[in-house]
């Protein structure tokens, strides 16, 4: 009793409960510090044979991979902080590695707009990973975006230069490593959401390449700025992070029975086309204000609210309207610090009082 379940343990009891989020399941390296010790190389579970695969002709990328796994998961628990649903397992109940399959598990294979999130941040982080570790050395097979090394506007006063993070190869690996695995899906599981999990992955790495800038850096005399270098980079993962909860909140429900192409649920809306960067949803979320163990939502009750924001993390819309709890938090802490000579430091205790609002 109390001891941990091992992360590997409940990985196939996951992928029996929830074959539709198989191919998500390579997530799970990005939280695999949950259940103990990350396994070495190419671990099976939570990797599907493809990636496997892949992973074993690439060995030099799994660590770029867990990365990018670990990117867009604290991503989304920073965008969500304030929100009913937080992106993050219950604090109650299993052991840590079983409250993350038991709420990421059920988000995985739901078909949600919050399924639609996880997808594009995890997609995107790992575009994101892989095309840092290119641009810092660390890969043998990718480096910068060599097409940008020449070039430029003699009459503007700049040329191409520096290091350009090569981002087409981190997408095309993305794509490679999270894409097949749910191309091979068959029966029931290639459908409406099979699809929808292809769009928001890609969704993500559009967010990576659109929000692309570029960056310069003058040269002169006396810093006159006469010509300039510059090179293109990708955007913080927190700006790309905003972009894609942006999506999530305008996110478009599509109809689960597949036709030809992509359509919106609603008919009136089917003649307006869905773009490459919309964040697609099959099924409506259920309620988070409510803890439900069997999908894996903790509720709000006892979450810290803020009693005077009007926003997602104010008291009465987190807390759902059942009210909350107020209780004064002490805090004492050194303070007004001065040297002494010699030589020692003399501060004074100073104490705090803050009201704290839970949910009830």
């Amino acid at each position: 009793m109390g001891r941990g379940v091992p992360l590997g343990s409940l990985l196939p009891l996951l992928l029996a409960l929830c074959p539709a989020a198989a191919a998500g399941t390579w997530m799970w390296l990005g939280v695999a510090a949950a259940g103990g010790q990350e396994k070495p190389g190419c671990p099976s579970p939570p990797l599907s044979r493809r990636q496997r695969d892949l992973c074993e002709q690439r060995r030099e990328l799994m660590p770029a991979v867990r990365e990018g796994a670990r990117l867009g998961l604290r991503e989304c628990r920073h965008q969500f902080r304030h929100e009913r649903w937080d992106c993050r397992p219950p604090p109650r109940g299993p052991p840590a590695a079983a409250t993350v399959a038991a709420a990421f598990g059920h988000q995985l294979g739901s078909g949600t707009k919050e399924t639609a999130f996880i997808y594009a941040v995890t997609s995107a982080g790992l575009v994101h990973s892989v095309t840092r570790s290119c641009s810092v050395g660390n890969m043998t097979e990718c480096s910068c975006d060599m097409n940008l090394r020449h070039g430029g506007s003699a009459s503007e006063g700049w040329h191409w230069g520096g290091c350009s993070d090569d981002i087409h190869f981190g997408m095309s690996f993305s794509r490679k490593f999270l894409d097949v695995p749910i191309k091979n899906m068959t029966g029931k599981s290639r459908s409406g959401l099979a699809v929808m999990n292809l769009h928001n992955n890609e969704a993500g790495r559009q967010a990576v390449a659109k929000l692309m800038s570029v960056d310069c850096r003058c040269h002169g005399v006396s810093g006159s700025c006469a010509v300039k270098t510059c090179w293109k980079t990708m955007s913080s993962f927190e700006k790309i992070g905003r972009f894609l909860k942006d999506k999530y909140e305008n996110s478009i429900q599509i109809s689960d029975r597949l036709k030809k192409k992509l359509r919106r649920k609603e008919k009136s809306q089917r003649k307006i086309p869905i773009g490459k960067e919309d964040l697609l949803y099959v099924n409506k979320s259920p309620n988070y204000c409510v803890e439900d163990q069997k999908l894996g939502i903790p509720g709000t009750q006892g979450r810290e609210c803020n009693r005077t924001s009007e926003g997602p993390d104010g008291c009465n819309l987190l807390c759902c309207g059942r009210g909350y709890n107020t209780h004064v938090v002490r805090h004492v802490e050194r303070c007004e610090c001065k040297f002494v000579w010699c030589c020692y430091v003399r501060c004074r205790r100073c104490e705090t009082m803050t009201d704290v609002h839970t949910c009830k």
